[in-house]
């Protein structure tokens, strides 16, 4: 890929070439959509009959379920977005803020239900909370979110929106002179970072938890990612009305309206290259499952990293080979539950929360030697119909429930109405009567009317995720900022990557920012920071 610099003003289409872009999840179309703002002439392809990819939709009697993200955080990411796309994200999406966040229920003792702890974003109801738990907690929670807002100040400004391609952005000495601050960060893990100064069980359960939304366990994830408490207790949790697939449909439609075509039920069998010097070679365009050839000065591939590279190129311009893979960190998989429920269900908020008593063995059994599906597990249950009346038929109410489970996809399928694998669909049995105990809904099982179940194995065949892993590539310390993989082929010119397992990593958010560095790659700009955003619309 070139590594000039375009020289032309942010944000004005010229002439640069035609671009093909491999995947139409949201960093598929959100690159496309840049591309298209850059002048190029794009076409995407998506495998599957819509687009969404991992962020997909399901319908089903009158339900309507996101079957991916459901957290809308970090809305600055999405607003410059929009921006840069010479739009706003209030004329794409309606945005409510919930209210509570989030409940969190515990670990009950046997044979009864327990109490919920109620989270409220703000810093002064978070602080109040974690006080009337823990004395000395409010106090030790200001300065833990002040440590977090910094931190993720600097990523915003430092890591996230940087290429890699030079060292110069982490040679500054601005961020060198807070190395000392950084280091222990770095080296110490989230949970070892929170149980420094909380003792309470719970409160150390609600700052270690968004390490699964990082594809990792709080005992694996530096501390660092502390920064995410920021996002939920201090700014805020929202969401857009009809659903995380809004998002895709914006994305989709501004891609649409910069003129990029979306062909769907197109899967790409191969990228095609041709040699130039010293074992090097330049990708010219792909080829389709249809025998059809489609030509390009530009490939951008955003399906699965693992997939892309091993499957899309031969083994010679490979520059991530199974061997690499073979010493990397999956995110878990993921038992999915997408349940209709006849009447009301007021024991669930919009974001709700199960952590288990043991919460190590809980995560052994996701990440260590020997795995197996957590039971009791940890679980997340988003209750959309809460907030959107649009999602569930009067009277019912949506359930979407994660379960985070090994990266494995001999673990099985899943299948609507009990049509998945048996050990699935057992799992799933498990799942919905733990649900029903800790949270008091006695005859949750009675009034499922509507039950679909998602597995590894669909992550797998589905999206060709890597070990049939839901996120991508865990945010390790060797998988986080310039050790996790580049957004271009050190191999093949003109061959650039987008998606979670490339940079910056995991969730909605960050595949914006990787279609953004696609951009910036192709400006030669390795600055650190976003990219200038064009006069105000």
């Amino acid at each position: 890929m070139s590594e000039t610099a375009s020289a032309h003003t942010p944000g004005t289409p010229t002439d640069a070439g035609s671009a093909v872009v491999i995947g139409g999840g949201i960093a598929g179309l959100a690159t496309a959509a840049l591309l298209a703002r850059e002048g190029w002439s794009v076409s995407l392809f998506e495998a599957l009959d819509e687009v969404g990819g991992r962020a997909g939709v399901w319908e089903a009697d009158g339900f309507r379920f996101d079957t991916g993200p459901s957290w809308y955080l970090m809305p600055e990411v999405f607003d410059h977005f929009f921006r840069l796309m010479g739009t706003r994200t209030a004329d794409q999406l309606d945005l409510v803020r919930l209210d509570p966040a989030y409940r969190v229920y515990s670990e009950p003792p046997a044979g009864t239900a327990g109490d919920p702890i109620d989270i409220r974003s703000g810093r002064e109801l978070s602080t109040q909370l974690f006080e009337s738990i823990e004395p000395g907690a409010g106090a030790a929670l200001a300065e833990y979110l002040d440590s977090a807002k910094d931190a993720y100040d600097l990523a915003v400004t430092r890591f996230l929106y940087d290429t890699y391609e030079t060292t110069a952005g982490l040679r500054d000495p601005a961020l060198l002179r807070r190395v000392p601050q950084l280091a222990p960060l770095l080296t110490t893990t989230l949970s070892r970072h929170v149980e420094r100064r909380f003792s309470d069980k719970r409160l150390q359960q609600v700052l270690g938890y968004p390490a699964v939304f990082l594809g990792g366990s709080p005992y694996g994830v530096p501390s660092l990612y502390h920064l995410m408490s920021h996002l939920d207790l201090a700014d805020g949790v929202l969401y857009p009305q009809g659903g995380l697939y809004e998002v895709i449909r914006a994305v989709e439609r501004v891609a649409r309206g910069a003129g990029v075509s979306i062909e769907t039920g197109a899967e790409v069998t191969s990228i095609v290259t041709t040699p130039t010097t010293g074992g090097r070679a330049q990708a010219t365009g792909i080829t389709l499952a249809d025998g059809r050839r489609v030509d390009a000065d530009l490939v951008v591939s955003s399906a699965d990293l693992h997939f892309t590279e091993t499957q899309l190129l031969p083994e010679p311009l490979r520059t991530y080979p199974e061997k690499w893979w073979d010493k990397r960190t999956p995110s878990p998989g993921a038992l999915l539950l997408l349940l209709g429920v006849e009447g009301q269900l007021p024991q669930l908020t919009h974001h709700t929360l199960l952590f288990t008593e043991d919460w190590r063995s809980n995560f052994d059994d996701i990440f260590g030697e020997h795995t197996r599906i957590p039971d009791p597990a940890s679980i997340y249950v988003c209750k959309p119909s809460a907030t959107d009346s649009t999602v569930a038929p009067a009277g019912s109410e949506n359930l979407f429930v994660l379960v985070p489970i090994p990266a494995d996809p001999s673990l099985g399928y899943g299948g609507v109405d009990r049509g998945g694998s048996p050990r699935i669909e057992a799992a799933a049995d498990r799942v919905i009567a733990q649900i029903s105990q800790w949270c008091n809904i006695p005859d949750l099982a009675e009034r499922i009317t509507v039950r679909r179940t998602i597995a590894p194995g669909d992550f797998e065949h589905d999206f060709h995720a890597w070990r049939g892993n839901a996120l991508g590539l865990a945010h390790t310390l060797r998988q986080s900022a310039l050790f996790r993989p580049r957004n271009a082929s050190k191999k093949v010119d003109s061959l650039a990557y987008a998606g979670a397992s490339a940079l910056p990593g995991i969730g909605l958010p960050m595949c914006l920012i990787s279609a953004e560095l696609v951009v910036k790659r192709l400006r030669g700009d390795r600055s650190p920071g976003p990219i200038a955003e064009p006069a105000a619309v």
